[in-house]
C-alpha cells in the first residue's frame, strides 16, 4: 500500500477545502447577483410600463390615431434597444415595438399592467431581451472560474510551505529517533520552542527515554549485581566438589563437603526465588490474592518461627500489641516482610540483646538495639544487592546478599504500605511499616 506524507495530505486536503468554499462562495456570488439584477430588472419595467401607460393616455386626448403611433414608437425607442412594448385593447387597438416576433434572450424578463381609457380596456406588456443581464451575469461567471482555480493553486502553494515549515520539528525529531537505540539511550530528541502540539510530544517522549534509560540502567546493574552474588556461592561448589574428588578422603571429610554445598546451594535457592519474586513484581506478574490479615498473629507466628534463632544468640524478642491490627494483605507475603524484619534485627543485634516488636493500628515497628546503620548507609538499604561494610563483618552474617530490605519495601508498596527505617550507629535500628490504605 501506497503511503503519503503528512505534509503531501495535509496540502491536498488544505487545497480541495479551500477550492470547494471558493466554488461555494462564487456560486453564491453569481446567485446573489443574478437575484440582484433580476429584482432590478423587473422594478425597470415595471417603471417603463407605468410611464408608458401615462403618456399613452395624455398622447390620446391630443393626438390622431396615426400621430399617437408615431408619438408611442418615439417614446419606446427611448428605452433602449433590448426593450419590447406590446399594448392591446379589447375593441381592436393594437401597438407593437418593436415591430415582429418578440425579442428573446436566455434570461428576457416580462411584466404585465391592465387600465382602462376611454371605455376600453387595455392589457400592456413590457418586456426585455436580458441579453444586457446574461452578458454581465457570463462576464462575472468566466471571471469566478478563472480565478477560483488560480486562487486555490497559490493558495496550495502557501499551504505546502506552511506545513513543511511546520513539520519542519517533525522531520528533526523523526531523524534525532532513529539514531537512538540501546546504546546510547542517555540522546534526547531536540525540543522545538514553539508551545504546540509539537513541542508536548518532543517533551513527552524524552520523558519516556528517560524512564527507559533508568528501567536500561536498573536491569544492567540487577544482571550484574545478580551475577556477582551468584559467582560466590558457586565458586564455593565448585571448589568443594573439586577437593573432595582430588583424593580419597574420610567419610566424615565427604559429609563436610556435602554439607557446605548443601548450604551454599540452600543460599542460591533463597537468592533465586527472591529474584524470581522481584522480577515479576517488577512486570506486574505476580498474583496475590487479597484477604484480611491479624497482624499481631502474624507477628507471633513469626516469632515462634524465629525462636531458636533468637535463643541462639540469647536474644530476647518482646511483642507489644495494643490492640487488635487487620489489614487487607496476602498473608504468605505479609510473612515474608516481618521474616525479613525480625531476621536483620536478629543478625545486627549484639548477643544477648533484645529485640522489641510493637504492633498498632495500621503500623508495625521491630526495633533492635545492635550495631545500628551508619548515615552515609541509611539511604540506601533498600537498594538490591546494597550491603553496608559492617552488615558484611558481623558475626552470622556472611550469608546475606542483600535482597532482604528490598524484597520487603517491594512486598509494603504492594500493599499499600511505607516502609521507614530509622538508626543510630551503635544503638540499633527501628523499621516500622505503615499502611496507607492506597493499595
Amino acid at each position: 500500500m501506497r503511503t503519503r506524507s503528512i505534509r503531501f495530505q495535509l496540502t491536498v486536503w488544505y487545497g480541495v477545502a479551500l477550492a470547494g468554499a471558493l466554488a461555494l462562495f462564487g456560486g453564491l456570488v453569481w446567485l446573489s447577483m443574478r437575484q440582484r439584477l433580476v429584482a432590478e430588472l423587473d422594478e425597470d419595467l415595471r417603471g417603463d410600463a407605468q410611464r408608458f401607460a401615462a403618456y399613452f393616455q395624455r398622447e390620446a386626448e391630443e393626438e390622431t390615431a396615426s400621430g399617437l403611433q408615431t408619438e408611442m414608437e418615439e417614446f419606446c425607442q427611448g428605452l433602449g434597444s433590448s426593450r419590447f412594448m406590446r399594448l392591446k385593447g379589447d375593441q381592436g387597438f393594437a401597438f407593437s415595438f418593436p415591430p415582429g416576433p418578440v425579442p428573446n434572450g436566455r434570461d428576457g424578463r416580462s411584466v404585465e399592467q391592465r387600465f382602462s381609457f376611454g371605455g376600453e380596456r387595455f392589457i400592456l406588456v413590457a418586456g426585455t431581451s436580458g441579453n444586457e443581464m446574461s452578458h454581465t451575469l457570463d462576464l462575472l461567471g468566466l471571471l469566478l472560474l478563472g480565478l477560483i482555480p488560480l486562487v486555490a493553486l497559490v493558495a496550495g502553494a502557501g499551504g505546502a510551505w506552511l506545513s513543511r515549515k511546520a513539520l519542519r520539528p517533525v522531520d528533526e525529531i523523526t531523524t534525532a529517533a532513529r539514531s537512538i537505540g540501546i546504546e546510547n539511550l542517555s540522546r534526547r530528541l531536540p525540543v522545538p520552542q514553539t508551545g504546540d502540539e509539537i513541542q508536548r510530544l518532543a517533551e513527552v517522549w524524552n520523558g519516556m527515554l528517560g524512564r527507559l534509560e533508568s528501567a536500561v540502567g536498573t536491569l544492567s546493574q540487577f544482571a550484574a549485581d545478580a551475577s556477582h552474588e551468584l559467582r560466590t556461592p558457586l565458586a564455593v561448589i565448585r571448589t568443594s566438589a573439586e577437593l573432595a574428588l582430588r583424593r580419597a578422603r574420610e567419610p566424615e571429610s565427604y559429609r563436610d563437603s556435602l554439607a557446605e554445598i548443601a548450604a551454599e546451594t540452600e543460599r542460591m535457592t533463597r537468592m533465586v526465588e527472591d529474584l524470581l519474586f522481584l522480577a515479576r513484581t517488577d512486570s506486574r506478574a505476580a498474583s496475590m490474592p487479597m484477604e484480611p490479615v491479624a497482624v499481631r498473629d502474624l507477628v507471633v507466628e513469626v516469632v515462634a518461627e524465629l525462636h531458636d534463632l533468637a535463643d541462639l544468640r540469647q536474644i530476647a524478642v518482646g511483642v507489644e500489641a495494643a490492640e487488635v491490627c487487620v489489614v487487607t494483605g496476602n498473608r504468605a507475603a505479609l510473612r515474608r516482610l516481618l521474616l525479613v524484619l525480625l531476621d536483620n534485627a536478629l543478625k545486627y543485634s549484639h548477643v544477648g540483646g533484645r529485640v522489641a516488636v510493637r504492633v498498632l493500628d495500621g503500623l508495625v515497628s521491630v526495633q533492635d538495639f545492635g550495631i545500628g546503620i551508619a548515615g552515609e548507609d541509611l539511604p540506601r538499604i533498600f537498594q538490591r544487592f546494597y550491603r553496608a561494610d559492617k552488615a558484611r563483618t558481623n558475626d552470622g552474617s556472611g550469608s546475606g546478599y542483600g535482597l532482604g530490605l528490598s524484597l520487603a519495601e517491594t512486598i509494603a508498596k504492594l500493599h499499600g504500605a511505607e516502609i521507614t527505617a530509622t538508626s543510630r550507629e551503635g544503638s540499633g535500628s527501628t523499621f516500622t511499616v505503615a499502611w496507607t490504605g492506597e493499595n
